[in-house]
C-alpha cells in the first residue's frame, strides 16, 4: 500500500489567485481545477451566484509533489493560520534563495534565509496567503 501526504489548502475565496502565484513563483503546473459552477447541479441545494467561480477542488504539481486546494463555500467559516506548513526542499542554495525571494513578496519573513547547523540555506516565510513555508537546502543530496 502506497501512502502519500498531500497538503490541502482551504482558501477564503482566493484559491485561483494562490494557484497563479505558485505557478509563477514555484513553477507549479495545474493538474486539475474545477469550480463549484462546473460541478453537477443539485436542485435541492441551489448554488449561490457568488460561488460559481470559486474553486471546488484543484491540484497543482510542484516538482514531484502535489498540493490540493479549494475555496470555502460561501457562508462556511474559514480561519487562516499556521495549521499547515510546507517544507520545500532543494539541494541548490541558489534555488532556495529564489524560492525565498519569491515567497516573501507581500508576505512575512519569520526567519531570514541563513546557514544553520542542519542546512546551508534555511528560512521560514509566511506568504501573502497566510501559508507558512520552510525553505530547506539539503546538503546531503
Amino acid at each position: 500500500m502506497a501512502v502519500k501526504l498531500i497538503p490541502y489548502f482551504v482558501m477564503k475565496g482566493n484559491a485561483t489567485e494562490a494557484i497563479q502565484f505558485y505557478e509563477k513563483t514555484l513553477g507549479a503546473k495545474v493538474a486539475f481545477k474545477q469550480t463549484f459552477g462546473e460541478m453537477p447541479e443539485n436542485p435541492e441545494m441551489p448554488l449561490p451566484a457568488e460561488a460559481k467561480s470559486l474553486v471546488s477542488h484543484a491540484t497543482i504539481q510542484i516538482g514531484e509533489d502535489v498540493i490540493m486546494f479549494s475555496d470555502t463555500f460561501p457562508g462556511q467559516p474559514h480561519q487562516s493560520g499556521n495549521q499547515v506548513t510546507i517544507c520545500i526542499s532543494s539541494n541548490d542554495k541558489e534555488q532556495s534563495s529564489q524560492f525565498f525571494q519569491a515567497l516573501k513578496e507581500g508576505g512575512q519573513v519569520e526567519m531570514p534565509l541563513q546557514e544553520t547547523f542542519f542546512s546551508p540555506a534555511y528560512a521560514i516565510v509566511i506568504d501573502k496567503f497566510g501559508v507558512t513555508w520552510q525553505i530547506f537546502t539539503d546538503s546531503h543530496q
